[in-house]
């Protein structure tokens, strides 16, 4: 059996550019990418912060250290430059791949800079 799982995620990515005239996309700089993961062509998750919307596109690279974080054609309807968003990519995973497998977390402030990195997003308290 496969398990879908967290494979990666930006967490609080602040959208720098939304490119209505554009193939569609989202553009990751290189280096967040190389961090967390997330791979060219790769299909992401990105849910905004701001407004609730939740949508599908997939990652392409933008120039390295450049801090960007695209949203491009129909997606930029749903997110706008400014907007906090986080990204995710899932992956299956086999039963014997789960008793190892951590998500590669990146947390990002202000510039989208990381502040710091994890594998395991803290349990929720009541």
């Amino acid at each position: 059996m496969l398990t879908h799982m967290l494979k990666a995620k930006l967490h609080m990515a602040r959208v720098t550019h939304a490119v209505l005239n554009y193939e569609g996309s989202c553009a990751i700089d290189g280096e967040l990418l190389d961090m967390s993961g997330i791979r060219e062509n790769e299909q992401i998750q990105i849910y905004n912060v701001e407004n609730g919307q939740r949508f599908t596109t997939y990652a392409i690279r933008a120039e390295e250290g450049s801090r960007m974080i695209s949203v491009n054609g129909a997606a930029a309807h749903l997110a706008s430059e400014g907007h906090r968003v986080i990204i995710c990519s899932y992956a299956m995973y086999t039963d014997a791949e789960l008793d190892s497998h951590q998500p590669a977390l990146v947390y990002l402030q202000e510039g989208n800079v990381v502040s710091h990195t994890s594998n395991a997003i803290p349990v929720q308290l009541a």
